[in-house]
């Protein structure tokens, strides 16, 4: 396992440093336009731009890589992706911020296909899950590390933004100064959304809900906290607390579904989702801060699952060559949820309060439930043949990289 990891140090390193920054990034901007006065709507539209700028860089920044290889496309984003945070801070304007978070949004999704490339070039079918695990527990660790970073200076001046860009900066130094042979250009490989669908119904409906449900986390959770809490410190330990309750929902839930029908625990998580929802949009206004943090805690434990779940029963079904473009597939209809999401959210926290994205929560895990019930009742469970391991599914689906893997195999079953 220490070899493993020691083989990829320089790419794990260089990507730790910049979730840091995306993290810090990620909380910033919200708290910082909710101090600003910018409406949820403004707020929202920013977080869904983002995720536009994120899905279209899953689709362009193969060409762009093939182009001009993964080293220089990696170095130009970081400098993009650096440059924003200052102009950011210089700048604080909707429609600037606007653009700039479609353009960040871009600049990271490259990277991610860059870096996690990279990791699959690197990691072999024996290693493969061990590295890939290392890789996701840096992503959740040091998103809610750079949250943290909120706590170091005022989000009212330029010095956070500014230590953004230093880290956006740095991350690049042990990825462009690593000896490691760099991945071979692939082109992108095609999804068929339909055959997806006809696949698993259940995992493509699982998973656009989980991306309406997370972008709108992730894009206007600080402005709910921020709406309830005495200082602006509390966005980010909110913001932390439910992160965590993510990585410790995920892998109980997940090794649950490997024993049953995937399905039913997509509908307990649901139900229990709903729940949490409702209690946080009527108690909020009435709880103290840590209870608000204990309820995040609990949301998270169930929102964050639902893509990692949807995604494992999508591939229980899908044919043994194809589980790359399923995975592939199902990443950029998350996209599309995680665009929509923050858009319709501000409505209900216009009408019902800040709170009120957690009633919007609770309509989408409502539909969520009522959809995978009728399921159950039309198709039978997968049986043991097809039941594949959820770590060998959560392994690809939290990878940028699969958007074109399918097409590496077929050139390689092509040269056979």
């Amino acid at each position: 396992m220490i070899r493993a990891i020691a083989s990829v140090a320089a790419l794990l390193l260089g990507t730790a440093i910049l979730l840091a920054g995306q993290g810090l990034q990620g909380v910033l901007l919200p708290v910082r336009a909710t101090l600003e006065d910018f409406s949820a709507l403004s707020v929202g539209l920013m977080g869904g731009t983002y995720f536009l700028g994120f899905t279209l860089g899953c689709w362009l920044g193969v060409a762009m890589i093939r182009r001009a290889g993964h080293v220089r496309v990696f170095a130009a984003m970081t400098a993009v992706a650096s440059a924003a945070p200052l102009i950011h801070g210089l700048w604080v304007n909707l429609a600037t911020w606007t653009v700039l978070r479609g353009l960040t949004g871009f600049c990271f999704a490259v990277l991610y296909v860059v870096i996690e490339s990279w990791l699959n070039e690197r990691a072999t079918n024996e290693n493969r899950g061990i590295v890939f695990s290392a890789y996701i527990l840096v992503n959740m660790t040091l998103l809610a590390a750079g949250q943290q970073m909120l706590l170091l200076d005022d989000p009212l001046e330029l010095d956070l933004f500014m230590m953004v860009s230093i880290l956006v900066s740095v991350a690049a130094v042990p990825v462009l100064l690593s000896i490691q042979a760099t991945p071979r250009d692939v082109d992108r490989s095609r999804i068929d959304f339909a055959a997806l669908f006809r696949n698993s119904p259940v995992g493509v409906v699982g998973t656009l809900a989980a991306g309406l449900n997370n972008g709108v986390f992730w894009s206007l959770a600080a402005v709910f906290i921020t709406a309830y809490a005495s200082n602006t410190d509390s966005a980010a330990w909110f913001m932390t607390a439910t992160i965590i309750g993510g990585v410790i929902g995920q892998w109980p839930l997940g090794l649950w579904s490997d024993r049953v029908d995937r399905r039913w625990v997509l509908a307990l998580i649901c139900m229990l989702g709903i729940v949490v929802s409702l209690l946080t949009w009527w108690l909020t206004p009435q709880l103290s801060i840590e209870a608000i943090m204990a309820l995040g805690f609990a949301w998270g434990a169930l929102a964050f699952p639902t893509y990692s779940i949807s995604v494992a029963h999508a591939n229980d079904w899908a044919d043994p060559g194809t589980f790359v473009e399923v995975s592939a597939g199902l990443l950029l209809l998350y996209g599309v949820g995680a665009i929509i999401g923050p858009l319709l959210a501000p409505i209900f926290m216009a009408l019902l309060g800040a709170s009120g994205m957690f009633a919007f929560n609770a309509i989408i895990f409502a539909g969520l439930l009522a959809y995978t019930l009728v399921r159950i009742r039309r198709r039978p469970a997968a049986d043991e043949a097809h039941h594949r391991d959820f770590n060998e599914a959560i392994t690809a689906a939290r990878t940028m990289s699969v958007v074109y893997e399918a097409q590496l195999d077929a050139e390689e079953e092509g040269r056979g």
